[in-house]
């Protein structure tokens, strides 16, 4: 049997999942992550391995999801929410522990390979993976592969201006990235929380924002991940919002909730080595 394994590196847990090619759930554990401490996380994601596979009686793959992505240049981490892993190669530390390949990736990645490989986005040709939660991010799957790009940042979606300020957006907020005005800045959920819940705002910000991605990705399925995906009133009222921004003369991109959750992203890691 071919058994995948994925891991959820985050930054308060690190959570490991085994899946069979029918995307059947065999084992889930979690731990803490050790915080700040880049040895420790390493060994406690190849400890979590190498239990799971001796209580499996089996040798699985191994695919890694993280909050930040590999440089093309050094092949160190970088952009990482989790700080103690910037500049450090953790695909190469993990393959050297345990001996194998390893496939890394960012999370909103594992996300969006999750809902198009069994989950809302199942079938689709290309699907837009959003993660609304205390970031900003996206994913692109087109075929059931993740595009990644020559710069390894397709889908950075969440650090592009909002489209169309109005009065109501001014002055452009800060963003942590040092930009200002990003759509996170606007769509995260501090940022949604900062604006007294206005949720009639939000969705209409959300619409300007998703207009631009299907005006030049033209998407199937837009699916939505993180905290803010659970406001089920999104669903209904952003499309009809986003009409009047997208540039044709009818929309046939779906707007999803995700089928896996909070799920998604461990999920979409296994994933990484395909079905």
């Amino acid at each position: 049997m071919s058994i995948r394994f994925g891991i959820d590196l985050g930054g308060t847990k690190i959570e490991l999942i085994s899946l069979d090619g029918a995307g059947e759930e065999l084992m889930r554990k979690r731990v803490p992550t050790p915080q700040g401490n880049y040895p420790a996380t390493v060994r406690t994601a190849v400890s979590l391995v190498l239990e799971a596979e001796t209580e499996l009686k089996a040798k699985a793959t191994v695919g890694v999801g993280i909050p930040g992505s590999q440089s093309r240049v050094t092949g160190l981490i970088k952009n990482a929410n989790s700080t103690c892993l910037i500049g450090h190669d953790l695909k190469g530390d993990l393959e050297r522990a345990l001996a194998r390949e390893v496939r890394v990736e960012n999370d909103a990645n594992c996300f969006a390979l999750s809902e198009a490989t069994d989950g809302a986005g199942k079938g689709a040709k290309v699907v837009f993976g959003v993660i609304l939660g205390t970031g900003v991010g996206a994913g692109i799957v087109v075929n059931g592969e993740v595009l990644l790009g020559p710069n390894a940042i397709a889908g950075e979606w969440g650090h592009n201006p909002l489209p169309l300020p109005r009065k109501e957006d001014l002055p452009l907020p800060d963003c942590y990235c040092g930009r200002k005005g990003c759509i996170e800045a606007y769509l995260s959920g501090p940022a949604l929380a900062k604006d007294g819940e206005n949720l009639d705002r939000y969705e209409e910000r959300l619409a300007r924002a998703l207009a631009g991605v299907i005006n030049i990705l033209d998407p199937d399925s837009i699916v939505l991940g993180g905290g803010i995906s659970n406001i089920q009133r999104l669903y209904a009222t952003v499309p009809l919002l986003w009409a009047p921004h997208v540039f044709s003369d009818q929309v046939a991109t779906k707007l999803l909730p995700p089928v896996h959750g909070d799920s998604s992203g461990v999920r979409g890691a296994a994933w990484l080595w395909g079905r």
